[in-house]
């Protein structure tokens, strides 16, 4: 094993700036960042230097108990899935600030598509799937409302829900800007009230599968029961393969002088993990300061489905009809690969 000597973190950002190549996933509140490997590299850290961990899937922060580094290699080395954390940050309002600037980029398919991308989808919803007529939709894990407002112009109704309190800002000013029947809820959709009425549920962008199995039965439950007699659901979930490659991606390290974990110069290490046994990926995200040394940890975990386990659970929690598209625009193709979608009507 190589061992490097004692640096100053600013050191090896100032030496990255520039080389490192990273991309961003959004997958339901997935993330996926690949850069260097670090998979033969050890990266010594002074031994006086804590963790702390960041409450997740919470509205207020509290520090956890501090961590010594030492627990870091003697870590579990294959982390129970969703025990760590439910996933990043979602509803930090820096993180959300940062994550919303990813959302509006058109230089790429991450956090959100090309608007031009999501005109297709949104055109496919209302015409094939909706028949052209007005509908009243409900939006889980809305974004900033770029397939809502749209939506919306066509003469539906939507209702969004999400986490991320500078996107839903960013909706609601969109909606209001064009005068559209929206509206837009910030809370975790495991916890707010859908209400009832809604003719379409969507579900979309990989969001299901970073939720428990135990959640996401839940989540159907909730989403059958806001929708009327006959209703739809849409989901657009993750290949059982594209979460395999997810657990399995190899472990790297990257530095940047800002980036969407931290707006500081930081060392970003993530080590992926996959489940055979459970079908479940997890991974782990260490954010380093490079000025403090002060760490921060997220964990994310992503359940894997076969086409029949989703018939399945579809069926066990009431929906028939239950049909299966190769992306969310009904054809072969699509930008965010691993994706596919999932239609079920709600039974009486």
């Amino acid at each position: 094993m190589n061992r490097m000597s004692p640096v100053d973190y600013r050191t090896i950002v100032r030496r990255m700036e520039g080389k490192t190549a990273v991309s961003i996933r959004r997958s339901a509140f997935s993330l996926k960042l690949t850069a260097y490997s670090f998979k033969h590299t050890a990266i010594l850290l002074p031994d006086q230097y804590v963790l702390r961990y960041d409450a997740l899937w919470q509205s207020t922060y509290e520090e956890k108990s501090p961590m010594h580094l030492t627990d870091i290699a003697n870590r579990q080395p294959h982390p129970e899935p969703w025990s760590e954390g439910d996933n990043i940050p979602w509803n930090e309002p820096e993180f959300s600030e940062r994550m919303l600037k990813e959302h509006l980029s058109q230089e790429h398919d991450a956090a959100s598509r090309r608007f031009e991308i999501i005109d297709r989808h949104v055109d496919w919803i209302h015409t094939y799937l909706l028949g052209g007529q007005a509908a009243q939709i409900l939006d889980m894990a809305c974004g900033p409302g770029l397939y809502a407002v749209r939506l919306a112009r066509l003469g539906h109704t939507l209702t969004g829900i999400d986490f991320s309190p500078a996107s839903i800002r960013y909706a609601r000013e969109l909606a209001s800007a064009g005068n559209l029947a929206c509206t837009f809820i910030l809370g975790d959709l495991r916890e707010v009230d859908f209400g009832q009425g809604f003719d379409l549920c969507m579900f979309i962008f990989g969001e299901f599968n970073v939720f428990s199995p135990e959640n996401a039965a839940r989540l159907l439950a909730k989403a059958r029961h806001a929708l009327t007699p006959g209703g739809l659901l849409l989901l657009e979930p993750h290949t059982f393969e594209a979460v395999q490659q997810i657990g399995q991606a190899p472990a790297s390290w990257s530095a940047h002088p800002s980036a969407l974990f931290s707006s500081r110069p930081h060392l970003l290490l993530e080590e992926s993990f996959w489940d055979p046994g459970i079908a479940t990926a997890t991974n782990r995200y260490y954010v380093i300061d490079a000025a403090t040394g002060d760490v921060t940890r997220y964990a994310a975990s992503y359940q894997a489905y076969t086409h029949e386990q989703y018939r399945r659970l579809l069926e066990e929690q009431g929906f028939g009809e239950v049909t299966f598209y190769p992306s969310l625009g009904g054809e072969a193709g699509s930008s965010a690969g691993g994706l596919m979608a999932v239609t079920g009507r709600k039974q009486s």
